[in-house]
């Protein structure tokens, strides 16, 4: 499984001259999933690629400005959703309760949330990162039936490695990932974090990895090709 996360880039005629590219793609035994920003999601005309969004209200519906309920999402195709990266646990000051309360929301109206958890470089340093791990999902979880659980995608981006370059050992990685899985064994996992051409070298040799969530790699349509195909 791939996760193509456009962030806040990508402006119409962008977003336009980008989807010719990529329905060029020939994808085969793989699931992408593109994530465009809201504004492009009414563009969204692909047949090889499967229509994600990157966040969604609390709100079901009703005067809540500037807010885009499941049920808006779901009216477009949307079949995917992300909830909690960390850029809106830092910049919009995301809680875990509010992940829990959007993953709620998207599995009313039958949209699948991927879960994205991480720790700072601090938390790692400090050697609490496994607690921080299970918190967040212990809270996004609450209230769950293990069947809603277990069709949940989670996503682990430790925050110090987003768009920097830096990504931490293959031993450091599958510690949190062997932990998650643990407890969550029927649920697919992926990574992000400067994933590209060269860390996907060491990344590949992880039997616990079960797909990518790309962000700056996802904008650069002859790389993403290229890994795609190594894939």
């Amino acid at each position: 499984m791939l996760v193509l996360n456009n962030k806040s880039n990508l402006c119409k005629t962008e977003f336009i001259k980008y989807q010719k590219e990529l329905e060029k793609f020939k994808i085969k035994d793989q699931e992408v999933i593109l994530c465009p920003a809201d504004i492009n999601i009414a563009l969204f005309n692909l047949s090889n690629i499967i229509l994600g969004a990157q966040n969604v209200s609390s709100y079901n519906e009703g005067p809540h400005t500037g807010e885009i309920s499941s049920k808006m999402l779901k009216s477009y195709g949307v079949e995917y959703s992300l909830v909690g990266h960390s850029e809106r646990r830092r910049e919009q000051k995301e809680k875990d309760i509010d992940v829990q309360s959007k993953i709620q929301a998207l599995l009313q109206v039958g949209i699948k949330p991927i879960l994205c958890i991480g720790e700072t470089k601090e938390e790692r340093k400090s050697g609490k990162i496994l607690e921080k791990i299970a918190e967040e999902l212990s809270v996004a979880f609450e209230d769950l039936t293990k069947e809603e659980i277990d069709g949940i995608v989670i996503a682990y981006e430790p925050l110090y490695a987003i768009g920097t370059g830096v990504v931490p050992s293959l031993k450091e990685i599958e510690e949190v990932l062997s932990f998650v899985k643990e407890k969550y064994k029927e649920n697919k996992l992926l990574y992000g974090g400067s994933v590209n051409l060269d860390t996907f070298k060491k990344l590949k040799n992880s039997s616990l990895i079960d797909g990518y969530l790309l962000g700056s790699l996802s904008l650069k349509v002859g790389e993403l090709k290229e890994f795609i195909k190594k894939i």
